[in-house]
């Protein structure tokens, strides 16, 4: 009797002690990473935007999207520090001063202004850079091939977008004479594309003739300045006055003129025409350069600068009418994916 009271003692100790290792494993193991450890990888990234237009915020939707894509995900894995500068040059380098100090994985700097700030200040932690026009203009890097140092990302410009619109304008449009431009000419990337611009239109005979800003609520009073010297009017990838285009496509509309764009969104709110790309796009390849930093060890040093190498005629045909155009089978035929850059 006390030979099986003992050994039903002992059982039940061994049954407690093993469910009491049990609990305190579920309780204490760590869970395991996307990487397969025992700890789980963990990240801090901060992002400097410049001002909210739609080619930005699709930007940073890109990037957002590829760093989840590659198991990067804020709330999860990942701790964002988003700023926004809106087109404020004081609060800008603030922004630039504020992530010097703090200790991120990664800093993402969206259009030159931010990215400037950014690389004057940011020296060791990883800095890419995504809407910037000239990068090696602005001084962000030295070489494209071989950035070097801590810094690199994508541009937003190929040359020859701003060539092919200049060339689609002066085909289809003979009684173009003179092309209005409001600009910023305080924004490097924007002088750089009006150089750009200037060149090919003088090629075809054409004028460009500027209208200066210096902030968005100027833009209005610009495109009105041109009413009856221009024939056009044209933006580039210039922060503050695509910021303001809704007061450049009303006045383009209420007086029939014809507005060309240097970028996809802005036709897609109400622009005649680009030759460009889709800026989510470019977000989001700037975004798999930032899992390739974070997860497989890249160097910003060895990662050479990328440039838009799908450029297509974009147009908005619906809103033809409104500027006095009409959209001719020749116009249509220079678009090479029709179904997704023709708007209609």
């Amino acid at each position: 009797m006390k030979k099986k009271m003992w050994l039903s003692l002992t059982l039940s100790a061994l049954l407690l002690t093993a469910a009491g290792c049990g609990n305190k494993e579920g309780a204490d193991t760590p869970s395991k990473g996307s990487e397969g450890g025992t700890d789980k990888q963990s990240f801090k990234i901060a992002i400097s935007q410049y001002v909210e237009h739609p080619s930005l915020d699709a930007t940073r939707e890109g990037i957002m999207a590829a760093l989840k894509d590659g198991g990067i995900i804020e709330k999860d894995n990942m701790e964002l520090d988003y700023n926004n500068a809106q087109a404020d040059s004081t609060n800008n380098l603030t922004i630039g001063q504020k992530l010097k100090d703090n200790k991120n994985d990664l800093v993402i700097a969206i259009a030159t202004p931010s990215a400037q700030a950014v690389v004057k200040n940011v020296k060791e932690t990883p800095v890419l850079f995504a809407a910037v026009t000239d990068p090696v203009d602005a001084k962000l890097v030295s070489d494209l091939e071989k950035p070097g140092g801590n810094v690199t990302g994508a541009s937003d410009t190929n040359p020859e977008a701003t060539t092919q619109l200049m060339k689609f304008v002066s085909t289809h449009f003979p009684n173009v004479k003179k092309i209005g431009l409001i600009i910023d000419e305080g924004e490097a990337n924007a002088v750089v594309m009006s150089k750009t611009a200037e060149a090919a239109l003088k090629e075809h005979g054409i004028e460009l003739i500027k209208a200066s800003i210096t902030n968005t609520s100027e833009v209005k009073q610009a495109a009105e300045s041109l009413v009856g010297k221009v024939d056009a009017f044209y933006i580039t990838l210039d922060n503050k006055v695509v910021s303001g285009a809704d007061a450049i496509i009303n006045t383009a509309k209420m007086n029939k003129i014809p507005f060309f764009s240097s970028d996809r969104d802005t036709v897609e709110k109400g622009a005649f025409a680009t030759v460009g790309f889709k800026y989510y796009d470019h977000g989001y390849q700037v975004g798999q350069m930032a899992v390739d930093i974070l997860k497989n060890g890249k160097k910003p040093a060895d990662m050479k600068i990328t440039i838009p190498d799908k450029l297509d005629l974009i147009l908005n045909t619906k809103v033809a009418a409104e500027y006095g155009i009409e959209v001719t089978d020749a116009m249509k035929q220079e678009v090479k994916d029709p179904d997704n850059n023709i708007i209609q």
